[in-house]
């Protein structure tokens, strides 16, 4: 009934929005006289606000067409390299370059998608071979597909790892953003312990929930309060028959929104305002601005229910990885098994989604890795989403990436 009621919500907002963008159309005309007296101006530009925020979204694109090489703009090509039910392998090739450190940038499945990364992958394309992956949302995913849980999730990215390594240099960096962290770090450690060709030279956590027990955060209070029944009956949903994925269930993207916008309800609100402010002063560079965040930030998809409900008790209320006791289809994750991955730890100051310490204890459960392979930094003055998005991901903390990952480089 959840996800019925929002299709019909969905469906009633897009008419609305229909509406609206094409009333702020006539009012913002200047073949109208209304739009350069009285309360035109004003009431076209609330308008445009209501269909920008109202308008229903897919999937955006990453629009990476070139970048820059050794001061030489090169074109950019996507290639979907591997396919999965759940996710494909997505290549960035850069034309007439070769070599560079290959990455692997695993986004975060967490109710946006992979795009959301674009800041990301942009800065790092001139000085690396980027791939990343690339999640599908699961109501497109039909039933027959069977299920993805966090155990299939380390199976994606260990085979990630071995698809890129298979030609040229066999061991491929690895750069996890957010909720990836934990299956990347216990992948890091499975591959470790078997000596698997592909295992990464280099693994760089930013902002991840390693030990969320560590300056606990309002994300981790809401999953540690309630008993696994209670998500279990609150907001996982069907997917309803009009999409591939009918009679899945899922935790849908709609609901992973609505709890970020609201931790945050008075920026946002005052982001529109400023938006709406700009719109009546005629000063639309300012107004493209949020436009494009809220652009990607409203597109949401959808995760698996035995997914998002593993994570939960995982990472979230056993604290299975910190402890020791984290298992992969039965098999116990070692920590101390790494031994050869230089890890780096990256947070930020002002991260109110994974509390400081939280992505830093990475390191203390490395207890067989050399002290010279590992490192932490923390940005100053920076939130979740500023630590691999904006001016200060480019400017402060990827280099830091950078070098590290030039350091360990074979």
């Amino acid at each position: 009934m959840l996800y019925n009621a929002y299709e019909i919500q969905r469906s009633l907002l897009a008419g609305a929005s229909a509406m609206a963008n094409f009333s702020a159309g006539l009012l913002n005309n200047p073949a109208n006289p209304f739009a350069y007296f009285g309360g035109g101006p004003v009431l076209g530009s609330a308008l445009e606000v209501f269909a920008h925020a109202s308008a229903p979204r897919g999937k955006p694109e990453f629009g990476l067409d070139n970048t820059l090489v050794d001061g030489r703009l090169v074109d950019v090509h996507e290639e979907i390299v591997l396919r999965k039910p759940f996710g494909q392998l997505k290549h960035f090739k850069r034309d007439g370059v070769e070599g560079g450190p290959k990455l692997l940038i695993v986004a975060p499945m967490s109710g946006h998608y992979a795009t959301l990364l674009r800041g990301t992958v942009e800065r790092m394309l001139p000085g690396h071979d980027v791939y990343i992956t690339d999640w599908r949302d699961a109501k497109l995913v039909p039933l027959a597909d069977g299920k993805f849980d966090l155990d299939d999730y380390i199976d994606y990215i260990i085979e990630f790892l071995a698809f890129i390594g298979k030609d040229g240099d066999p061991r491929p960096h690895m750069l996890a953003v957010c909720q990836p962290s934990v299956p990347c770090f216990a992948a890091a450690a499975l591959m470790s312990a078997d000596k698997h060709p592909n295992r990464p030279r280099t693994l760089t956590m930013m902002g991840g929930p390693i030990d969320t027990r560590e300056a606990p955060t309002a994300v981790n209070t809401l999953a540690t309060e309630r008993p696994h029944s209670w998500f279990e009956q609150n907001v996982i949903a069907t997917i309803p028959m009009t999409y591939p994925g009918a009679g899945r269930k899922v935790y849908p993207g709609f609901l992973q929104l609505a709890g970020f916008m609201t931790m945050n309800l008075g920026n946002h609100m005052i982001s529109h305002w400023e938006m709406f402010k700009h719109l009546v002063q005629g000063d639309g560079e300012g107004a493209e601005a949020t436009m494009r965040f809220y652009e990607e930030y409203r597109s949401v998809c959808d995760m698996t229910a035995e997914f998002y409900l593993q994570t939960i008790d995982t990472v979230f209320q056993d604290h299975s990885l910190p402890k020791g006791t984290m298992t992969h289809r039965g098999r116990l994750v070692d920590a101390g098994a790494i031994t050869d991955i230089a890890v780096l730890a990256i947070e930020g100051e002002k991260d109110d989604i994974s509390g400081i310490g939280q992505t830093k204890a990475a390191l203390t459960l490395s207890t067989a890795l050399p002290k010279k392979m590992k490192q932490y930094y923390l940005a100053a003055d920076v939130g979740h989403y500023g630590i691999f998005n904006g001016s200060k991901w480019r400017n402060r903390i990827a280099p830091v990436v950078d070098e590290w990952i030039a350091r360990h480089n074979g």
